[in-house]
């Protein structure tokens, strides 16, 4: 007789998950980001995000770009976005991006993130992508190890982004691409 298992699956988000997803980012940057972005830069409450992410789910103003969460049972853990790559040097037509890779912290090793990455990668095909791109913080090193075991690689792209209107306070990142189609 094997072990019970957990109910874990993911799915496209609906607009009645913006609460939760916007709840999992807050914790999640706050964890994520602590030390590296200075704290009054973080947001605090899920409430302010829940706007935007409710207008991302209803208006996504394309119809490749979409929310993916994962859940435990009935409970969001984790959430990640694909759509046409944004970037100037990225062909839209056969590169998607992979964006947002956020699991709820204490739900972290439990497979959430795979399956996470998984679907990403299924619905980009899907939507005709060859190519996937990703931006990744420079000093997460935990994000860029779980990619690059599952295949990614830097291609040498980096960006700094600007957490105030001065740009005195920002993050740098690298963009990682793997081959999908």
């Amino acid at each position: 007789m094997s072990a019970p298992s957990a109910d874990v699956s993911v799915r496209v988000a609906w607009a009645d998950d913006a609460p939760a997803i916007a709840a999992v980012q807050v914790r999640a940057w706050q964890s994520d980001w602590a030390g590296t972005v200075p704290a009054d830069r973080l947001p605090d409450d899920p409430r302010v995000l829940e706007p935007v992410w409710r207008t991302a789910l209803v208006s996504p103003g394309d119809a490749r770009r979409r929310v993916l969460v994962a859940l435990e049972r009935d409970r969001l853990v984790g959430f990640v976005l694909t759509g046409p790559a944004t970037d100037p040097d990225c062909d839209q037509v056969v590169v998607g991006e992979m964006t947002d890779l956020t699991v709820e912290p204490g739900e972290r090793g439990a497979g959430h993130g795979s399956r996470l990455l998984q679907a990403a990668v299924d619905t980009l095909v899907a939507d005709q992508f060859t190519t996937a791109v990703t931006w990744v913080g420079s000093r997460d090193d935990a994000l860029r190890t779980f990619l690059t075991d599952a295949g990614w690689d830097a291609d040498g792209a980096h960006r700094e982004l600007a957490l105030d209107e001065d740009a005195a306070t920002g993050v740098r990142q690298v963009r990682l691409h793997t081959a999908i189609g």
